[in-house]
């Protein structure tokens, strides 16, 4: 009897600290960190990478202040998180590394990241929010002579792109005999070609329209027949999956309520969802 009074209270200590193992657990991601989510709503303030040199998507203007469609679409993720916003600087050469910084610099990256499988081979990337693809501005006076990758693809056509990105790539894998020029700021690179220090800039269906739109000197002649077909979506380290799932759910509720073709409309894209 003795022993049996003595046993209970020490079996009920253990499934209590059994207990309270588990329920520790379940707080914490799978490497033993806080939810994204939880940590982020603790804080107070969604922290998100951007290059802020992508019109119409995301761009800094001198004052400090961003706008574009990826800073909209950033807003609606702080809303649905209910925390303010702040944003980080980071650039298309350094992107992938501030995305998996330690001490960990921003929550997300958005504003122009195309989804693609290397990126998703090391990092998390949400469902697609616009449909982009590789295409070309040049002076409106030269429309007719560049149709065509082969009318691009000559030692005498000079095409200039920003470093470390997408643009760069495409530029050194499908035009080997183009005069490239690498120059660092992307915002500046339409007008340079529109004062004649470069022919093309390989540029996105995404960006081409507002520089058009707001610089009659140039022009898009291939922006109906892009040479890629893509997503732009938003960019985060792996191990944030519940702040992944946020993310895309609210991506799903905005093509379903029409408010993401509203955003479309306010910055003169293509819906394609």
């Amino acid at each position: 009897m003795i022993m049996k009074k003595l046993f209970r209270p020490s079996l009920l200590a253990l499934w209590l600290s059994l207990f309270c193992m588990v329920a520790l657990a379940s707080c914490k991601t799978n490497n033993g960190e806080q939810p994204t989510v939880e940590r982020i709503t603790e804080r107070g303030t969604l922290l998100v990478g951007t290059t802020g040199d992508y019109r119409p998507l995301s761009y800094k203007e001198s004052d400090g202040e961003y706008w574009g469609f990826g800073i909209d679409m950033a807003g609606k993720i702080a809303e649905r998180l209910d925390v303010g916003i702040e944003f980080v600087q980071t650039s298309w050469p350094t992107l992938s590394a501030d995305v998996q910084a330690t001490p960990q610099t921003f929550d997300l990256a958005i504003g122009g990241i195309t989804i693609t499988a290397a990126r998703k081979e090391t990092m998390l990337m949400s469902d697609g929010y616009l449909a982009n693809g590789k295409t070309i501005l040049c002076r409106a006076a030269d429309a007719d002579t560049y149709q065509s990758l082969e009318d691009i693809d000559k030692p005498e056509v000079r095409v200039m792109v920003n470093p470390g990105g997408l643009n760069e790539k495409f530029a050194n894998e499908n035009l080997p005999h183009s005069t490239i020029i690498v120059w660092p700021r992307n915002e500046e690179i339409p007008t340079k070609v529109a004062e004649g220090d470069a022919d093309v800039m390989i540029t996105e269906i995404t960006e081409a329209p507002w520089y058009v739109q707001n610089d009659p000197r140039l022009a898009a002649p291939l922006l109906a027949t892009p040479f890629t077909h893509g997503e732009i979506g938003v960019l985060m380290r792996k191990g944030q999956d519940d702040l992944l799932d946020l993310v895309n759910a609210l991506i799903t509720q905005m093509k379903t309520d029409g408010t993401l073709r509203e955003l479309h409309e306010k910055y003169g894209l293509v819906y394609d969802y």
